[in-house]
């Protein structure tokens, strides 16, 4: 059974900088593209990042490019986002997954940005 488990999430001010981290249990980690996502209170769980498996290629959301970044260390099975001027909008929480989406979800790490 895969595991995920996010962390990093807290509160924090507009403009502020958050890096999470995704510790996975699965061990074709290093040959699967992985992705974050993240859900706002009464709105669906969006597509915020994708990294290929070995982290050559990385794709962003329009609403974050710029200012999230997207990064993996296969050796450590981790996958991060660091996030950078932060937005009230960014407020949601936020998952981890294989870009597919099709591993049981964790319980994910909540960031709150507030003024």
């Amino acid at each position: 059974q895969v595991q995920l488990v996010e962390s990093g999430g807290g509160l924090v001010q507009i403009g502020g900088s958050l890096r999470l981290s995704c510790a996975v249990s699965e061990i074709t980690f290093s040959i699967t593209s992985m992705a974050w996502y993240r859900q706002a209170p009464g709105k669906q769980r969006e597509l915020v990042a994708v990294i290929s498996f070995n982290g050559g290629t990385t794709n962003y959301a329009d609403s974050v490019k710029g200012r999230f970044t997207i990064s993996r260390d296969n050796a450590k099975k981790t996958v991060y986002l660091q996030m950078n001027s932060l937005k009230p909008e960014d407020t949601a929480v936020y998952y981890c997954n294989r870009h597919s989406g099709t591993w049981p979800w964790g319980q994910g790490t909540q960031v709150t940005v507030s003024s």
